[in-house]
């Protein structure tokens, strides 16, 4: 009771906080999130974990800004994939159907799961050569009764 009616009368004594032994990060920007490639992997999947899902590390690939989320360390033989040239990376990513793989200058695998366009489309990273692809619904004839029931 007496520090807040210290406190309501302005006589609380005012201490400031030293900076000293603070912790405290401010906020993450975009801008800041971009990978450095030159580093191990288990660097990258510290970065990229460290960024999900705010803000989204990121990288150019094709001339756009793609995100990376879910990552995860790969210890295993390199897997079979499709090549992608990733702006900055000394060794290009893969496409495979677990996700993209990509490389730390170790030499060392991650694997990173989702991809998000500047647009806001998230994909599957294994699907990212399958992504402008769509196929048409084609309805049998008793679905298309039914859909004119539900209608």
């Amino acid at each position: 009771v007496e520090a807040v009616h210290l406190i309501a009368d302005g006589k609380a004594p005012r201490i400031p906080q030293p900076e000293e032994g603070a912790t405290y990060e401010g906020i993450q920007k975009k801008e800041n999130a971009e990978i450095s490639w030159d580093q191990p992997a288990a660097s990258l999947h510290n970065w990229i974990r460290g960024h999900d899902k705010v803000p989204g590390a990121w990288a150019t690939i094709d001339g756009q800004v793609v995100t990376f989320y879910g990552s995860s360390l790969l210890d295993a033989s390199v897997p079979a994939g499709q090549e992608l040239a990733i702006k900055g990376a000394s060794r290009p990513g893969l496409v495979t159907k677990s996700g993209l793989v990509i490389f730390g200058n170790d030499g060392k695998m991650v694997l990173v799961r989702n991809l998000q366009f500047e647009d806001g489309k998230m994909i599957p990273a294994s699907k990212y050569f399958s992504a402008d692809e769509t196929t048409a619904l084609e309805l049998t004839e008793e679905e298309k009764k039914m859909a004119e029931d539900i209608r």
